[in-house]
């Protein structure tokens, strides 16, 4: 044997341990997701994005569409959580029609990314009925979160309210008054600013 000649052969590389490599893909899934859509989400993409192999996607995910359900489960789950720590954290009927209002105001769809994620989300819902029970499992906790403080038909007033004013409040061009949201969701709940009971 040539001195030197077992050093040159190659050796099988030792697996990289990454326990957090299939929460990253599905962050980074997100990312890419809000950068280009779902159209634009493909495997070697979120691959690039996670800083991962292209294997690690088919090794984690049985394919786009898994990980795609992974992904926009985890959004929806995030921001129910986020709906249900503002409605815990009320303790009167003031504080609650304070909550709602923070929500329309400054939680739902706070970022662009939350707004494009929410939209993607939506249109994948309105044609894969897969979907469709992440956006219903979302506004039955939205809705539960809601029910600590108002009865159901109001609920499902508030949370319709949420998020179509969130929407109109993302896209619109001309500038917003807090106070108007404010007033809708003391008509919507019929608790009276302090004062005027």
């Amino acid at each position: 044997m040539v001195p030197g000649e077992a050093a040159a052969r190659p050796t099988s590389r030792a697996r990289r341990h990454d326990p957090g490599r299939r929460d990253r893909i599905v962050d980074a899934c997100l990312d890419v997701l809000a950068e280009v859509g779902v159209a634009g989400t493909s495997h070697r993409r979120v691959a690039a994005a996670a800083d991962v192999p292209l294997g690690s996607m088919t090794y984690h995910f049985a394919g786009m569409d898994e990980l795609l359900r992974e992904a926009f489960g985890r959004f929806a789950r995030e921001a129910a959580a986020q709906f249900e720590r503002r409605m815990v954290e009320a303790a009167t009927p003031e504080e609650a029609v304070r909550a709602v209002t923070l929500l329309v105001t400054h939680d739902v769809f706070a970022t662009q990314r939350d707004l494009v994620l929410s939209h993607e989300l939506y249109t994948l819902a309105a044609r894969d009925p897969a979907y469709r029970t992440l956006t219903n499992d979302w506004m039955r906790r939205s809705r539960e979160a809601l029910g600590r403080h108002f009865d159901p038909t109001t609920c499902r007033a508030l949370d319709a309210f949420v998020e179509g004013m969130t929407i109109h409040r993302a896209l619109d061009t001309e500038p917003h008054d807090d106070a108007d949201v404010l007033d809708a969701v003391r008509r919507l709940t019929g608790v009276p600013a302090p004062g005027d009971a």
